[in-house]
């Protein structure tokens, strides 16, 4: 397809614009441009073919079944979209005197109060933009703790499982600490005996996804955070699986000292092109008087008022996060409150055990217990014997209009294919794709070429990822 820049001709453009509502102010002339942007002179008509043929060539949600494993690309309900749209949350600024964001004020204290009472928290920041951006924050709390305690210089040491999301080690190597990767026992937990070994008067923490990277929920977990607290360390909770359990069990009734959640996955808001996200996080109170942001307090009066934590260590963005993102997400929460919240997970779960019963016979299990919200299928046998690997299997599924389930993660399983089919997909769905993963298994025996050669439907072909990724072309050069 033809890029915006590369449609139209000179003298084509768009008359109907709505008049100026603010004073004109002519600029400097030293902040002027020395020559005229490169904008492209297009229609009305050709702007809208082109953004008409963009949404054409990619798959969200809405355009089929997305299950990417540990990413919980669910619907989101356009209930939420129409309650952000509102004037009273779109037209403020957040600037203003508390007494005229009264609503605003109040959807960021029901939003917190009601994620704590999901997780077993005590306190909130809505600040982080995103998953990584709340790990970040949740070890900046614990390292503005332990510098408190004025621990900071001794406890420098951060346990990682193996099977942990690649943010995990990032983002405890951004606040200066140092990892410590322990192996994961053969049913995919923690391996208990590894956990005792790595622990000691230099450990800061533990930072732990349950349901783990692999679907699995730790059998162990009162007594994994039992061993780093008896250490003296404190436990941070990735809370990017919290799909399967929210509204089932709370984090902090496991043990966990603070946690971060994933709006745009566990609680519907949409992910975006990489943004934006929201990614609170949540923590015990011994540790809210670190909390970045904005925090709301009410009032004996009932008025709604903002302020900063005592002692908290910064800013991770501004003011109060990614608002209308909070919007979505509690509009979300409300509507399916305290009965559908824990419904959605347990429909998430069983989605995600029907699909990995059904495939089980014709696909490797790497683990073959009751999953939660996700699994985790080898294809190593399969590709030994017939050449056909998991990225061309993922391939063939783009030819019949499947996006691909997370490929080669976790690391620990070779030829990973990780498949998260979330609570917003009805049975039909479920039993077409199901279908499709058998039928692929059969070509890849039959005729393992044409899965080479996926996929030959798509408006792009199989690109090459080595160059891709070495030499990308991220800018457009004009003629």
């Amino acid at each position: 397809m033809k890029l915006i820049f590369e449609r139209g001709e000179e003298g084509q453009f768009l008359s109907i614009l709505p008049k100026c509502d603010v004073p004109v102010t002519k600029l400097p002339e030293k902040l002027k441009r020395a020559g005229a942007p490169h904008l492209p002179h297009v229609s009305e008509n050709e702007l809208s073919r082109h953004y008409s043929t963009l949404a054409k060539a990619v798959h969200g949600v809405n355009d089929g079944f997305y299950p990417l494993g540990s990413c919980t690309m669910k619907y989101n309900p356009k209930i939420n979209e129409q309650v952000s749209a509102l004037p009273g949350f779109t037209g403020v600024h957040p600037l203003q005197d508390d007494s005229t964001v009264q609503g605003s004020l109040e959807v960021l204290y029901d939003i917190e109060k009601a994620l704590c009472a999901i997780t077993g928290m005590d306190a909130l920041t809505l600040q982080p933009a995103a998953g990584a951006h709340g790990e970040f924050t949740g070890l900046m709390l614990i390292k503005s703790y332990l510098r408190s305690k004025g621990q900071a210089d001794v406890r420098k040491k951060i346990i990682v499982p193996d099977s942990a999301h690649g943010t995990n080690p990032a983002s405890a190597a951004m606040c200066d600490f140092t990892i410590v990767n322990i192996p994961s026992a053969p049913d995919g937990c923690v391996d208990l005996d590894a956990l005792k070994a790595a622990v000691g008067p230099d450990t800061a923490g533990l930072m732990l996804t349950n349901p783990n990277t692999v679907g699995v929920f730790d059998k162990n977990i009162l007594e994994i955070t039992k061993i780093v607290h008896d250490a003296g360390g404190l436990c941070y909770y990735d809370g990017a699986n919290l799909n399967a359990v929210m509204g089932v069990v709370r984090p902090g009734d496991m043990g966990f000292d603070c946690i971060h959640l994933n709006l745009h996955k566990t609680f519907s808001t949409p992910h975006g092109g990489g943004g934006p996200g929201s990614g609170p996080v949540g923590c015990k109170a011994f540790l809210a008087d670190f909390l970045p942001g904005v925090r709301v307090t009410r009032t004996a009066k009932g008025a709604y008022k903002s302020g900063s934590a005592k002692k908290h260590f910064g800013e991770v963005k501004a003011f109060g996060g990614n608002f209308l993102v909070v919007v979505r997400a509690l509009a979300y929460i409300l509507t399916l409150g305290k009965e559908g919240i824990p419904e959605a997970s347990k429909n998430a779960v069983l989605n995600a055990n029907y699909m990995q019963a059904c495939l089980k016979e014709d696909y490797d299990l790497a683990f073959n217990v009751y999953c939660m919200h996700e699994f985790v299928l080898t294809l190593d046998r399969l590709h030994k014997e017939t050449g056909v690997s998991a990225l061309d299997l993922a391939k063939g599924l783009l030819d019949r209009g499947i996006h691909p389930p997370t490929m080669y993660f976790p690391l620990i399983v070779h030829e990973a294919l990780m498949i998260e089919p979330t609570e917003t997909e009805p049975k039909e769905m479920l039993d077409s794709v199901i279908a499709a993963f058998k039928e692929l298994k059969k070509v890849a025996y039959e005729n393992p070429q044409a899965l080479h050669d996926a996929p030959l439907h798509t408006p792009v072909r199989r690109l090459d990822d080595v160059r891709a990724a070495r030499t990308p072309v991220l800018r457009y050069k004009f003629s």
